[in-house]
């Protein structure tokens, strides 16, 4: 067919596949697409995720795609496809018919637009591809699912008999099972004539024994009746007896047919005359069809109905008929006003309308004096209706998200029926009295999140709790006669005046407020308390929460007085010793949960834990404590958990073993070097010792069966031996540091970054956090740092931690725009959640770390994009700096009011429809358009300000404030220690959810620069300067101070491999002598921090050479009782790198640091030769040539040598500098051949030694200047300086 023709008249092709003829069609207008049109026998339940491609996509029978535009209609798809009509199903849920006159790909583009997709010609790519059937699909027939069918209606032809005896015959009669009864027709096949309808609600059905599969129905009463029914199958059987069964067992005659995209009720529905409630709630109701809305005046004894969430649009007058109904669910419809008629249902008790553009009710409305409770929330209302006062059997009014912005005590006060007020997310900003006189009605009133400065509400003389949260309050008056429970956190209050008294307040959370009255339970963190007043006697605190203010002392008579005191929570203050626990010689004590994590606790503060015998939580993590004496442990007999990671404790007392009930000990970042004696406790579960100084550990012949974790990273001298290792195999997560071979160069991290990660699962049974580290992204270039936290869920954090990389790689090849590139991978990973996504979410959160390539002298780019509630923070000059935002309810108002105006119903918990307090997540897609997974993005170029980095989890950051956190880590050297410590302190300050927490250290500055002439540099300890040659580089860290987990470590070839590698790709045609042939200057190496400017000339990454030699097993030459000096040996093999730098114009002779370490200096009548100065080192013991030169070339470098610890290429690797191998550093170029393959230098054969011992040093000096000298100088074109050479050999 012709494409232009059919494009240009709005008209469709059907094809079977997707060519290139179709793709150059869609390529000419954005307009024009495709639709993935599915076949009726592909149903909802069956349905996977379309991840294969289009062409094997288009062989399955039932999925074809159709060519259109965005013109075209549905009619004209149907016309072409000889169809009725289309249907729509959105992630995976409900199937809506779609009307003629909708147009399917403009759908489609519509709902791309919306998930956050603004390039035309990327929604159209997006709109091709299959993977979107998960999250939009078209059907050509409804579908429909067999279990959803067979809660419908059940029927088919079977042998019947009447009756409990043998004197009926048995006869084929249709039997139908639906809504609450069984029908059997009189004749076969005969579903018009006189029906025998049996009520089955109360009856019983059992199984016939004498028969085959079959079922005896009876009903209920003393008059029962009884159906034999014979089934052919006992898959029929089964499906009878499950659904036969559910009627049965009910007591009220309830039918629920929600979420079953029906458009109107099933005929047969109507002979269940006994329906008392019916849910048709998520459906597509109609109102004038055989079984639609207006027939349900029908069910006679109808009392319950639920139409919510069918988007109605119109009120269905024909309800006002049903006058048995006494509660009517109509929310989410649409509804912008209420017939008059309502009036009649004088029965109804209760009405739901919530979710609708209402914004007024009619008069009619007070005649429904039986209402007890009215439901208005997320409407249009700007006043409360004065209908409320003719409805007097109303206590509450419910008006939540509505658009209220004064606050009419005085209209209240004529309700004296209404004792609850529920008026969060209004716009209320003031509050109006008429008169003095006092409210004796009103007992709860809920202003939360909406505008309010000065709430008075001393006239509500009754009231007893006050909820009043996330306000702009600064002064607070109430009256103190019943008050019983206040909340008033996230204001700005100077004054909280309560009169009287509240001699009955049991509850009061005034966080980050200051207050210290006496109660049961007493919340007054996150203030600034200096001190606590004396104590009345017998005072009955409960609990205690202290953390976050300033206290240096608690009261002395705490313990002694507070004898009820059960939770005591004062960490994060400046604690230096605690009150006795008693006065005489037993105690009292009740504690059972201290905290006391982050104060100055010295070792002086045991004596006084043991006065506390029933302590079963114990945090005294980043304290002072240098012992724990083993005779106080021994009374703390029920302890469970203990925290004393973050001290200077060397061991742990034996007398751990007598702590039976153990179950979590967390010592981190100490400095024990002897492992506890905590294996032989019968209820171990939990036990991290990381950051420590462990060497070996001895284990009993048998671990206990509960110990599921045990983290043993960070322990740099510990060896396990391989009986330890298949002992731990039983352990759900075992965590140790992976040793790496002493010939890889993954022990070279990146100069410019490392991070450590940290999670914990706490009080819950799994971890639902995932996180994603690469240090080195994109052949070293970049980074990439993630954090996903699926609350609930597990499975989506970690598909999302295994796919998102990838994403992001693909996503920069498209575009160089931080906005677009993050924005496509986000949304792209949302698509690629498939059938997962459809019902579960998780928050999603992602840093990309790349070099400035618009800015040549800059140095690296910090790109940040999230959704939900997963944030980081950057350290930058010791102040913290937010690069993310917060999608929630609570934090975000421009979020909140998106979701309001699109009428979600947000439950009291600040959950959109009760499921999540996130607005933004990736899945969760059954909950569009209220939850989109477009994300927020940030970018900032690094300085040298930047310090680190911290990634976390949700509550991580409830509990921990980003300077707090920032101030926290600064000075911690490990960034695994710093990120174990921020889970830490987050439990300690009442975390008991998963947490988790990623700290990136950032070394960017010139000190991290790996392009300096006078030798390589190796990242230092994070707080000080890296050194700027080899000499002073500090020993590599292990893994386990850059990461944590084992498994995020690549081993990178070593070597020997290496040698191999080079040895193989080199060529016969380029084995001439190294100083013969002539030495070649190569582009200088640069590192990303100081790109070299484009030329178009392609350069590698440098590879290396490896000569071996005969050795002894000692490393020792054969001939030689001493090893030669100035030979650098690893036991077997003689390994020497070259360095050979191409330099030209670089002024390196007035480098300080090149003029200390170079023995030869250049002459001056070569400018443009190369000269090598061999700097001794004393660390490890080698010698480095270094080039020197005068003239500068500048070629383009290649982005796989923007980092110098980048992945190993085919041409060559980097091998890392370590004590172990002693290497002297080299990297020689391999040539470009014209056919396109490298030629890398040969390997010499183990016979050809290239030994330089240290007398002889002098003589190859002298030698390579005489090279130097003998070549003939090439006349300066500037040809030369552009033009690479096609063939060069190595130096050496």
């Amino acid at each position: 067919r012709n494409m232009k023709r059919n494009g240009s008249r709005n008209c469709l092709n059907r094809r079977n596949r997707f060519g290139s003829r179709e793709r150059d069609w869609l390529r000419e207008d954005v307009k024009r697409g495709c639709v993935y049109l599915y076949g009726a026998d592909t149903t909802t339940a069956t349905t996977s995720t379309t991840s294969t491609s289009s062409s094997s996509s288009s062989t399955s029978s039932d999925l074809h795609l159709v060519l259109c535009t965005v013109e075209t209609p549905v009619s004209e798809i149907c016309a072409g496809e000889g169809r009725e009509s289309l249907y729509l199903q959105l992630h995976g849920d409900l199937v809506r018919r779609l009307e003629p006159t909708e147009r399917p790909l403009q759908i489609v583009y519509d709902y791309l637009s919306r998930l956050g997709f603004e390039d035309p010609v990327r929604i159209q790519e997006e709109a091709t591809n299959p993977d979107l059937g998960c999250m939009i699909r078209f059907y050509g027939e409804k579908p429909c699912q067999m279990d959803h069918l067979d809660r419908i209606l059940l029927s088919g032809v079977y042998n019947v008999r009447k009756g409990k005896t043998q004197l009926h015959k048995w006869a084929e009669r249709l039997v139908v099972l639906c809504g609450t009864c069984l029908i059997v027709s009189s004749v076969k096949d005969c579903q018009t004539g006189k029906m025998h309808i049996l009520p089955l609600v109360g009856g019983k059905i059992e199984e016939v024994k004498r028969r085959q599969h079959s079922l005896a129905f009876s009903s209920a009463g003393a008059q029962a009746q009884t159906y034999h029914v014979s089934f052919e199958t006992l898959a029929e059987y089964q499906r009878w007896q499950r659904q036969a069964s559910k009627v049965v067992s009910q007591r009220i005659s309830t039918v629920d047919l929600s979420c079953y995209s029906l458009e109107e009720v099933p005929e047969h529905l109507f002979y269940s005359q006994d329906i008392t409630y019916l849910n048709l709630r998520h459906n597509f109701m109609q109102l004038e069809r055989p079984g639609g809305l207006d027939t349900l005046y029908k069910f006679s004894q109808l009392k319950g109905l639920n139409l919510s969430h069918n988007k109605l649009g119109l009120f269905p007058v024909l309800l006002c008929e049903i006058s048995t109904l006494t509660e009517l669910n109509l929310s989410c419809n649409g509804f912008h006003d209420l017939p008059s008629q309502i009036g009649n249902l004088l029965n109804l008790q209760t009405l739901c309308l919530d979710g609708n553009f209402l914004n007024t009710l009619p008069e009619e409305l007070g005649n429904l004096q039986q209402l007890s409770s009215l439901g208005i929330s997320f409407n249009n209302f700007s006043y409360i209706p004065g209908v409320y006062e003719k409805l007097t059997m109303l206590d509450k009014v419910v008006m939540a998200g509505n658009y209220l912005e004064v606050l009419d005590l005085g209209v209240l006060s004529r309700m004296s029926h209404i004792k609850h007020v529920d008026l969060r997310m209004n716009h209320l900003k003031t509050l109006v009295f008429e008169n003095l006189e006092g409210n004796k009605y009103i007992t709860h009133m809920d202003v939360r999140d909406n505008q309010l400065t000065d709430l008075d509400l001393s006239s509500l003389c009754s009231l007893e709790q006050l909820h009043c949260e996330r306000n702009q309050l600064r002064e607070l008056t109430l009256s103190g006669f019943s008050l019983r429970t206040l909340y008033a956190g996230s204001n700005r209050l100077t004054a909280v005046n309560v009169y009287p008294v509240p001699h009955l307040l049991t509850s009061l959370e005034l966080s980050r407020i200051l207050s210290s009255l006496s109660l049961r339970k007493l919340m007054v963190g996150h203030n600034h308390v200096h001190n606590l007043p004396a104590l009345a006697e017998h005072i009955p605190l409960e609990v205690l929460d202290l953390q976050h203010n300033v206290l240096t002392r608690l009261p002395d008579t705490l313990f002694s007085k507070a004898l009820n005191l059960r939770y005591l929570n004062a960490s994060a203050n400046s604690l230096e010793f605690l009150p006795s626990a008693c006065t005489g010689e037993e105690s009292l004590s009740m504690l059972q949960l201290l905290y006391l994590t982050n104060n100055l606790l010295t070792d002086q503060c045991i004596p006084v834990l043991t006065g506390h015998p029933h302590l079963r939580i114990l945090h005294l993590a980043n304290n002072q404590l240098q012992t724990f004496p083993a005779s106080k442990l021994n009374k703390l007999e029920q302890l469970e958990e203990l925290n004393l990671s973050g001290n200077k404790l060397k061991t742990i007392p034996t007398t751990i073993a007598n702590c039976k009930r153990l179950h979590t000990l967390v010592a981190h970042s100490n400095n024990i070097s002897i492992f506890p004696e905590i294996l032989q406790l019968p209820q171990i579960q939990f036990v991290d010792l990381s950051c420590n100084d462990l060497t070996e550990i001895l284990i009993p012949e048998a671990l206990p069966a509960t110990l599921q974790d045990l983290d043993l990273t960070g322990n740099t001298n510990l060896v396990l031996e391989h009986k330890t290792l298949d002992m731990f195999s039983h352990i759900t997560t075992l965590k140790i540091d992976q040793k790496p071979l002493p010939t890889t160069d993954s022990t070279v991290t990146s100069t410019f970054w490392s991070h450590g990660l940290a999670e914990m699962a706490g009080q819950r049974n799994k971890l639902c956090v995932s996180t994603l580290a690469m240090d080195n992204f994109a052949e070293g270039v970049g980074a990439v740092y993630g954090m996903f936290d699926g609350d609930r869920n597990e499975e989506l954090p970690r598909l999302l931690q295994c796919t998102m990389a990838d994403v992001l790689l693909e996503e920069i090849q498209q575009s160089t725009n931080d906005t677009v590139f993050m924005t496509s991978t986000f949304l792209v990973s949302h698509r690629k959640l498939g059938m997962a996504g459809q019902k579960l979410g998780s928050s999603a959160l992602l840093c990309y770390i790349r070099p400035d390539t618009a800015d040549p002298t800059g140095s690296f780019i910090l790109t940040v994009a999230n959704v939900g509630t997963c944030q980081a923070v950057l350290c930058r000059g010791g102040k913290p700096v937010p690069l993310s935002k917060v999608f929630s309810l609570e934090q975000d108002p421009e979020e909140a009011q998106r979701v309001k105006d699109q009428k979600a119903i947000i439950t009291e918990d600040n959950k959109v429809n009760g499921v999540t307090c996130c607005t933004r997540m990736l899945g969760c897609t059954y909950l569009y358009p209220w939850i989109l997974p477009k994300p927020h993005i940030s970018s900032t170029s690094l300085t040298i300000q930047d310090e680190l980095l911290i990634l976390g989890n949700k509550t991580l950051w409830e509990h921990l404030s980003y300077t707090e956190a920032v101030n926290a880590v600064r000075h911690v050297q490990d960034p695994l220690a710093a990120a174990k410590k921020l889970c830490t302190l987050a439990q300690s300050y009442g975390c008991q959810d998963n947490v988790g927490a990623m700290v990136v250290y950032l070394n960017i500055g010139e000190e991290g620069c790996t392009c300096e002439m006078n030798g390589l540099t190796l990242p230092g300890p994070v707080g000080f300067p890296s050194t700027t040659t080899i000499k002073d580089a500090p020993k590599p860290t292990t893994p386990s101070s850059s990461s944590g987990i084992a498994s995020e470590f690549s081993s990178e070839m070593s070597t020997s491999e290496v040698s191999s590698e080079v040895g193989s790709t080199a060529s016969d045609e380029h084995n001439a002598g190294g100083l013969e042939s002539g030495l070649v200057p190569r582009p200088e190496r640069r590192c990303s921090l100081h790109p070299v400017p484009t030329s178009g000339v392609f350069q590698r990454q440098p590879s290396c050479a490896t000569f071996s030699s005969n050795q002894s097993d000692n490393g020792l030459d054969s001939d030689d009782d001493q090893p030669v000096e100035g030979v650098i040996t690893n036991g077997s093999k003689v390994e020497v790198e070259v360095d050979i730098h191409c330099c030209r114009g670089r002024d390196l002779e007035n480098s300080p640091i090149l003029k200390e370490h170079s023995s030869t200096p250049c002459p001056e009548e070569h400018p443009r030769g190369l000269c090598f100065g061999i700097r001794r080192q004393n660390s490890v013991n080698s010698g480095i040539l270094m080039p020197l030169n005068k003239d500068k070339m500048e070629l383009q470098k290649s982005p796989s040598t923007s980092c110098l610890y980048g992945k190993k290429l085919s041409n060559g690797s980097i091998v890392p500098l370590e004590d172990s191998l002693n290497l002297i550093e080299v990297a020689t170029e391999a040539p470009k051949r014209k056919t396109g393959y490298f030629a890398a230098p040969t390997q010499l054969e183990p016979e050809d030694q290239f030994v330089v011992p240290r007398d002889l040093e002098e003589e190859v000096k002298e030698q390579m200047k005489q090279h130097q000298e003998s070549r003939p100088q090439p006349e300066s074109h500037e040809e030369d300086r552009t033009e690479p050479p096609e063939e060069f050999d190595t130096a050496l």
